[in-house]
C-alpha cells in the first residue's frame, strides 16, 4: 500500500488478505474474510524489490503519461520464490486490509493525508508499530450468496480488548442489526501473531447474531 502526492510516497504497512469464503481457501471469492499485518515473507529484501521494481517505476510511468496522481495505490502482489509479481492495481485502500494496517500506524495519519494533498510528503515520516494485527470478518450466513438481513446483534458493547469495525450494520448503538454480507471486522494487536489471533477470536466469541459465519483459520498459515 502506497500513499503518494504524485512525486514522493510513503510505504504503508503490508497485509495479506484471505479472499475465499471457506477455510483452507475453499469456496467462492468474497470481498475478504480476514487480513494479517505484517506478513512474514515481506522482509526487507522483498520490500526493496517491491519499491525498486514496482512502486518507483509505477509513479515514474504515471508522470511520463502526464498524470500527477495523489492518493492511495493498492498493489496486489504474488510472492513467487521471493520475487514479487503484480496481480492488480487499485487506487484505494483494501477492506479488510485497511482494518489490519491502519491500527499499526502510530504517527499522525491525518497529517500524512494533508501532506499528500499539499504535495509535501517528502517531509513526512511514517511510524509503524512492530506489533501484529489480526483481522477476522464476521459475515452473514450464506454470504457471498443469499443471506438474511435485519438480525439482532449482541455483545458489541463488551468488545473492549479489540477494535470492531462496523460494515453491514444498521439500527442504533443500543439495537444494532445486520444489513449486509460482511457485518463486522474484528482486529487485535499483539507482539506475536498467535496472541493477536487468540484475542480476535476471543472477542468474536462474545459477539452474536443468528447464523453468523467466520473463518477460523485466518493467519494460521503464517504461524
Amino acid at each position: 500500500f502506497v500513499l503518494t502526492d504524485g512525486k514522493d510516497y510513503l510505504l504503508l504497512p503490508e497485509a495479506k488478505d484471505y479472499k475465499r469464503v471457506g477455510e483452507n481457501d475453499t469456496g467462492p471469492n468474497t470481498g475478504g474474510m480476514g487480513a494479517i499485518s505484517p506478513v512474514s515473507f515481506a522482509n526487507e529484501a522483498f520490500m526493496e524489490k517491491v519499491e525498486h521494481r514496482i512502486i518507483r517505476p509505477t509513479l515514474q510511468g504515471l508522470l511520463q503519461e502526464g498524470i500527477t496522481y495523489c492518493g492511495f495505490i493498492f498493489i496486489g502482489l504474488m510472492n513467487v520464490a521471493g520475487e514479487p509479481y503484480v496481480i492488480e492495481y487499485n487506487v484505494r485502500l483494501g477492506d479488510p486490509e485497511s482494518e489490519a494496517i491502519l491500527p499499526r500506524i502510530e504517527s499522525d495519519f491525518l497529517k500524512h493525508l494533508v501532506a499528500a494533498a499539499n504535495g509535501s510528503l517528502a517531509m513526512e515520516t511514517l511510524q509503524v508499530s512492530p506489533k501484529t494485527a489480526a483481522t477476522v470478518v464476521m459475515a452473514s450466513g450464506g454470504y457471498p450468496g443469499d443471506y438474511k438481513k435485519g438480525l439482532s446483534i449482541t455483545g458489541l458493547q463488551n468488545a473492549v480488548e479489540s477494535l470492531v469495525f462496523y460494515a453491514g450494520i444498521t439500527g442504533t448503538l443500543e439495537n444494532p442489526i445486520t444489513n449486509g454480507g460482511r457485518v463486522i471486522a474484528v482486529t487485535s494487536l499483539a507482539p506475536e501473531l498467535s496472541q493477536a489471533l487468540k484475542q480476535t477470536y476471543k472477542t468474536i466469541d462474545g459477539i452474536h447474531f443468528s447464523d453468523a459465519y467466520y473463518r477460523r483459520d485466518i493467519g494460521k498459515d503464517l504461524i
